[in-house]
């Protein structure tokens, strides 16, 4: 126990030294009148990719306490399914909302280039959307199949131990022609073209090559045998049906290609609508990038600014046509379970449309109670990404390490248990559950950028490693924030040095 205790000792001393004034999101309890450090929270964010990672890190991995992990991932089938992400505090890796994820890190990048350069981030970002499309590309290993899940969810959700240590199943999970899957493989098809625009410029082509090949397999794969993704139920079970996810792939691959028969598809099957935005419902997505190619004269696809019209009405306050409320201390609420993922991916498609807006010379949105200009619609965006990072009542950051107030107990196996270089023997399921997970003591690893679920109806957060709902993190929360922080630095125009992110990363 001796070297648990000096671990701790450590953890606490790195608290201490790693957060920086320069970052202070609240000042530890109240509202604060500034704007938070977006330079500060953007690097944060970014850096939260580099501890979900899975497979052999890299010599330039940052977030020290993480190790290798999962090495014979798909040796079953004789196929390399290491690397990509874990999605939020578990050890499955789970293609569905992974291809989500690697979408939204690349519209951030290509919606907010020169913020995310300016801010000294766009080779972290791109690292981030390497790390996750490489993975896709090699789970597409055939025309008509593509793997979904790597781990035994169940197994998994049964046991907490570090990755380094874990020995739950590695089951393998697929789609085919015959056990069709439209949704993920329509996800992935937007995930590798939206990838593609990131890197078709980079000198070796090679890359990028692949992407878009694979993005135009990937679709026609999803369009022509159709079926309802349902083989990662109970976890990631579809509810929206596949139709939003061949919207989304055909309008990321009209906007990576031009390619007619996408536009086609999107002309000749427009519909659907929707309150939110998440790794099961694309309609407002798809809204969005149709809206700005009819907004740029594509008049057939007037449809589906009506449609996002709708989605801002739905989400802005005094519309009188809001479906989505927001808490007494202002923050978008969907429901009650990882809500900050539907807050983040709403205020990212706000930041989005406003801009779109702006610079096609429109004057906003009008609902029944209410018109939005594009400046609303951006104030209103940026009040969210200050509501996550201090701005609220609670007086805290709903990021890890950012702020001297947040969550310090998150639901995440490797963040709440001592790191296997600091504790190198293997930590069983059962010593995790018994010894780890139950405790009020912090997390030993500050997983730093980790956005947890957040904050109840009532802008309440109990700190708490066994509230999943609240204090999990997961991969596509950080996705969606990144661009929409990266707006918000951009709205601000702040010209704030980077905070002492070393400090916050280099424990050993």
């Amino acid at each position: 126990m001796a070297v648990i205790k000096v671990w701790v000792s450590m953890a606490l001393m790195c608290v201490s030294v790693g957060i920086g004034a320069d970052d202070d999101a609240s000042g530890g309890g109240g509202l604060s009148l500034s704007s938070p450090n977006y330079h500060g929270s953007l690097a944060k964010a970014i850096l939260f990719f580099e501890g979900q990672r899975s497979g052999r890190l890299p010599a330039n991995q940052r977030v020290k306490w993480r190790g290798n992990s999962a090495l014979t991932d798909g040796q079953g089938e004789n196929v390399n399914l290491t690397g990509g992400y874990y999605d939020a505090g578990d050890n499955v890796k789970f293609g569905f909302p992974m291809a989500f994820t690697v979408t939204l890190l690349s519209w951030s990048a290509l919606e907010y280039r020169n913020e995310v350069a300016a801010a000294g981030q766009l080779s972290h970002l791109r690292s981030a959307i390497h790390w996750g499309a490489d993975f896709l590309l090699r789970a597409h290993t055939s025309p008509t199949t593509l793997y979904t899940q790597v781990g035994d969810g169940n197994a998994d959700h049964q046991c907490w131990e570090r990755p380094e240590d874990m020995d739950t199943p590695r089951t393998l999970y697929k789609i085919t022609e015959n056990l069709p899957g439209s949704e993920a493989a329509g996800e992935a098809a937007a995930a590798l073209a939206a990838a593609y625009m990131v890197f078709k410029d980079d000198r070796d082509k090679t890359f990028a090559t692949q992407l878009l090949a694979a993005s135009r397999s990937l679709f026609d794969f999803a369009n022509n045998y159709r079926g309802s993704f349902q083989s990662s139920c109970p976890f990631y079970c579809s509810y929206s049906g596949f139709q939003d996810e061949l919207l989304w792939a055909s309008a990321w691959l009209f906007r990576a290609t031009k390619d007619g028969k996408y536009l086609d598809f999107l002309q000749n099957n427009q519909g659907g609508t929707a309150t939110e935005f998440s790794w099961d419902n694309k309609y407002v997505g798809a809204q969005m990038l149709a809206t700005q190619e009819y907004l740029a004269g594509r008049t057939e696809l007037e449809s589906y600014k009506r449609g996002l019209d709708s989605f801002v009405c739905a989400v802005m306050p005094n519309s009188g046509n809001v479906q989505i409320r927001t808490t007494p201390g202002g923050l978008l609420f969907t429901r009650d379970s990882i809500n900050l993922q539907y807050t983040t991916t709403a205020t990212l498609l706000l930041f989005i449309y406003s801009k779109t807006l702006s610079s096609s010379g429109s004057s906003g949105v009008q609902c029944s109670a209410a018109s939005f200009s594009p400046y609303q619609i951006r104030s209103f965006a940026a009040s969210q990404v200050d509501y996550i990072l201090g701005k609220n009542p609670m007086g805290m950051s709903y990021m890890v390490g950012f702020g001297t107030k947040f969550a310090r107990r998150i639901h995440h196996r490797g963040s709440s248990i001592p790191s296997i270089k600091v504790l190198p023997r293997k930590v069983t399921c059962n010593e995790g559950f018994s010894s780890w997970f139950p405790t009020s003591n912090l997390n030993p690893n500050i997983h730093v950028g980790a956005i947890v679920g957040g904050p109840d109806g009532n802008d309440q957060f109990r700190d708490n490693r066994g509230d999943s709902t609240h204090s999990e993190p997961a991969t596509y929360i950080n996705a969606a924030f990144v661009g929409a922080c990266a707006a918000a630095m951009g709205q601000k125009q702040l010209e704030e040095p980077v905070d002492d992110l070393a400090s916050m990363i280099s424990y050993y």
